[in-house]
């Protein structure tokens, strides 16, 4: 059995200049998509999910926001590292994705998290001068913040992996890998 002995695969170097535009660009596109839904009254300025009042128009914002903020980050990151194959630059979009997560805790606790997307409420706790709850609604409230929130940032997973994945320019298959190898040798 032939083992193989491509030193492109020794090591993966990341590009940290390039994860750090990426992580600031999946930042803006996110808070830009956030702020027209704001603007449009799809994102609400609520203090926590209430799955029953959950709006189409403010499902599609906040989830768009979330996925197409991390597709940005995760292509300009793979693009500015220069990758061409699909691992490396899927890499480099989860990396991005890692790197935000704690400047979303830093807005999460300035109080700023729910400019970027109404999911993301979870990342604080419910504001001391919301509607008062009582402790069976304070936990329901708490539980819904943390499962959109949680939703939010898988969903912003695979997008930063497929925006790392878009930005190296191999085709996405799953099967590609196994033949990549015998297109260029031929």
């Amino acid at each position: 059995m032939l083992q193989r002995q491509d030193p492109e695969w020794m090591i993966w170097p990341v590009s940290w200049s390039a994860v750090w535009v990426g992580a600031l660009t999946a930042l803006a596109v996110g808070l830009l998509i956030g702020l027209v839904g704001l603007a449009l009254g799809a994102n609400e300025s609520a203090q926590y999910v209430d799955w029953k009042k959950l709006h189409l128009i403010g499902l599609i914002f906040s989830v768009g926001g979330a996925f197409f903020g991390y597709v940005a980050g995760g292509w300009v990151a793979a693009r500015i590292a220069g990758r061409v194959r699909s691992e490396p630059a899927m890499l480099h979009g989860a990396i991005v994705w890692l790197l935000t997560i704690p400047i979303l805790l830093v807005l999460g606790a300035m109080g700023a998290a729910g400019h970027v997307g109404g999911w993301y409420g979870g990342l604080s706790s419910v504001s001391a001068g919301a509607t008062p709850l009582s402790d069976a609604d304070m936990a329901t409230a708490v539980r819904n913040n943390a499962l959109a929130t949680a939703l939010a940032l898988l969903i912003g997973l695979i997008g930063a992996v497929l925006g790392g994945w878009m930005a190296s320019g191999e085709p996405m298959t799953f099967t590609h890998y196994r033949t990549r190898d015998r297109v260029t040798a031929a």
